[in-house]
């Protein structure tokens, strides 16, 4: 495969199937990388919010179908792995969250579960989809089929979490106790002309503190998703350029495979435990 190929080819794989009302062709769908940077910030991913919904739904659906049917005698398989993965949050939960909310344990088990439905779509062949894709709306259609490698994606989730985090620490502080958090801390002196010093300082190290945590959710999981999805697209360039290079690539491919599930099940992890702790600490009674 030529470079020029194996470019265009990579770069197809990682653009989104965008509609945005464009300066020249107005609302419609960008058919090149150019035409979808041009239609700005208010473009629709529709790809990544098509398959968001869909993994949510079948979240939904499976774990509202084995609540329905659910029987305290011998239960079936799929209820038995329901159960396992609701008393594995609800552990998390106990050990981590010391306050007392009935949102967080079902916020933890949809975070969890939503996340590595989406991640999982990493291991399904990266032509399979896009193909499909492509023999419905035509050679240029762009389709991308895991939403955490999609930014947009990833920031919405970790805005959701931080606006949560903002909401409960004012309702469990009161608004001078969280800004009490943002300017008197870490640094504080008995003396009052000193602390007011302080506040700017204190204010710039908390402030920062807080920014941080919502963009360290967001871009740990999409940095780590995109990165498994260009290693399965460059390998799956390998394909296209011999029999023994094929061969190797299905080695290849599996042998990542297998280790990704383990990347996709810790980021899911990861993702749920600092919202959590962040939880935790919104409803931390500071004195």
């Amino acid at each position: 495969m030529a470079a020029e190929s194996a470019s265009g080819y990579i770069q197809h794989h990682l653009q989104n199937l965008t509609y945005g009302q464009h300066p020249v062709n107005g609302w419609s769908f960008a058919h090149t990388p150019e035409e979808a940077k041009e239609m700005g910030f208010w473009a629709f991913h529709l790809d990544t919010l098509g398959w968001s919904v869909v993994l949510g739904l079948i979240f939904i659906g499976i774990f509202r179908a084995v609540a329905v049917k659910a029987t305290s005698g011998q239960p079936g398989k799929l209820q038995n792995f329901v159960e396992v993965i609701i008393e594995f949050v609800d552990s998390s939960v106990r050990d981590t969250f010391h306050g007392r909310n009935p949102l967080i344990a079902p916020l933890a088990l949809t975070i969890f579960v939503w996340i590595f439905l989406m991640n999982l779509m990493d291991l399904v062949p990266v032509d399979w989809l896009p193909m499909v894709a492509g023999l419905i709306g035509g050679e240029h259609t762009y389709f991308r089929v895991v939403p955490t490698t999609d930014p947009n994606a990833t920031i919405g989730m970790a805005l959701s979490v931080f606006a949560l985090l903002i909401f409960y620490s004012i309702k469990v502080k009161g608004i001078g106790g969280f800004l009490g958090e943002l300017t008197l801390h870490p640094f504080h002196s008995k003396n009052m002309l000193v602390q007011i010093i302080l506040i700017p300082i204190n204010f710039l190290l908390e402030f920062v503190t807080l920014i941080a945590r919502p963009v360290s959710l967001a871009l740990r999981l999409f940095g780590n998703m995109y990165a498994g999805e260009l290693i399965f697209i460059l390998i799956a360039i390998m394909f296209a350029n011999g029999l023994a290079m094929g061969g190797l690539g299905i080695v290849l491919q599996w042998a990542w495979a297998v280790f990704h599930i383990l990347i996709i099940t810790l980021q899911a992890f990861i993702f749920m435990m600092l919202t959590i702790v962040y939880m935790s600490m919104a409803h931390e009674e500071n004195h």
